[in-house]
């Protein structure tokens, strides 16, 4: 039953069900306990859309060039490619030489990758006790210190350091820069001694060698009884093998070049200067021809592989030294070089 009093308008069932209800809130709330940690957070939604992108930033400042030490070197010049092209022609860069660097008593000098390894260990060709697994031809990394600064320092020679000639007792050559050179271009034995007056051509490789021409310098490395002394190119030229061979503009052919001669030699347009070259190649003519008379020498230049007397057996040596190896025609030391010409055609002779 409503009672309407003015505007208000009562309901007692209504009211005590307002009345249970808060009572039942301050009950809960009076037993709630203390707030729990936070849970763990929920995966993450979605990605939205991308907005779009903002305006580009200023560009950032170049590097200075100074600081770009590769430039030094690998810059818009032909400093690189000129030297390579050259050497690509050169003896060190064609043919199969490298070839024989697989094998321990010639991967010092065949090799490049094992020379290097030969000068960082200080020890001479001879000592060399492995052959190279993965020969490689005498290339930049051979003579200089390439990629070690990365600047032109890397230029510098892999080793300048006076070379002991280890076929010889006591002998060391120093030439300056030439002395990169020289721990190859060495004979590598001297003429066997003789038995009962005889000398046994072992093969058709007998002879001092390939690349002797350090030893033709100082006068030695022949056969029979001549004595020499260094040549004037062995003492009196500046860095030996490398200012006859490179020159001022730093030839990679390795070929001479007939400007270092016209310092001393003024007015020379060939290397055969006074004919020295012209009548030590008559002297050699001679000479092959009286070993091929012998029976010692076949017309390849093979020497026989036989027994040959003494003196006989000296004149082919010095004939394979001078014609086949040292190969300057004279020039590495002329003095030397007729001596040993003189002596071999007297021996043959006699």
């Amino acid at each position: 039953m409503r009672q309407r009093r003015g505007s208000l308008v009562t309901n007692p069932r209504a009211a005590v069900i307002g009345l249970f209800a808060l009572l039942m809130v301050l009950i809960l709330a009076a037993c709630a306990g203390d707030t729990g940690e936070t849970g763990a957070a929920g995966p993450a939604g979605a990605a939205g859309v991308a907005g779009a992108a903002g305006p580009a930033g200023p560009a950032g400042e170049s590097a200075p060039t100074a600081d770009l030490s590769c430039v030094e070197c690998h810059d818009d010049t032909t400093l690189l490619t000129g030297k390579s092209t050259a050497w690509a022609d050169s003896l060190h860069g064609t043919g199969e030489a490298y070839v024989r660097g697989g094998s321990a008593g010639c991967a010092g000098c065949h090799s490049g990758g094992a020379f290097s390894a030969m000068v960082a260990a200080g020890i001479s060709p001879d000592a060399v006790e492995a052959g190279d697994p993965d020969p490689t031809r005498q290339e930049c990394r051979t003579c200089h210190e390439i990629h070690t600064t990365y600047t032109t320092a890397d230029w510098a020679l892999a080793t300048t350091d006076p070379v002991a000639l280890y076929a010889f007792d006591d002998v060391t050559f120093d030439g300056g820069e030439g002395n990169l050179c020289a721990n190859c271009h060495q004979p590598r034995r001297q003429i066997d001694e003789a038995v009962d007056g005889m000398i046994e051509i072992t093969s058709t490789h007998w002879g001092p060698h390939h690349g002797p021409q350090s030893a033709m310098l100082l006068g030695l490395a022949g056969a029979g009884d001549v004595s020499g002394t260094a040549s004037a190119h062995a003492t009196q030229v500046e860095d030996t093998c490398v200012t006859c061979h490179l020159g001022d503009g730093g030839s990679h052919t390795f070929e001479a070049q007939l400007e270092p001669c016209q310092a001393c030699h003024s007015g020379a347009e060939d290397f055969d200067i006074d004919g020295l070259q012209t009548e030590v190649q008559a002297g050699l003519d001679e000479l092959e021809a009286a070993l091929i008379a012998k029976g010692w020498l076949d017309e390849e230049g093979h020497p026989a592989v036989t027994s040959v007397p003494e003196a006989e057996a000296a004149a082919l040596w010095n004939w394979i030294y001078i014609a086949h190896e040292d190969k300057s025609l004279g020039v590495h030391n002329p003095a030397y070089t007729k001596a040993l010409i003189e002596a071999s055609l007297a021996a043959l002779a006699g």
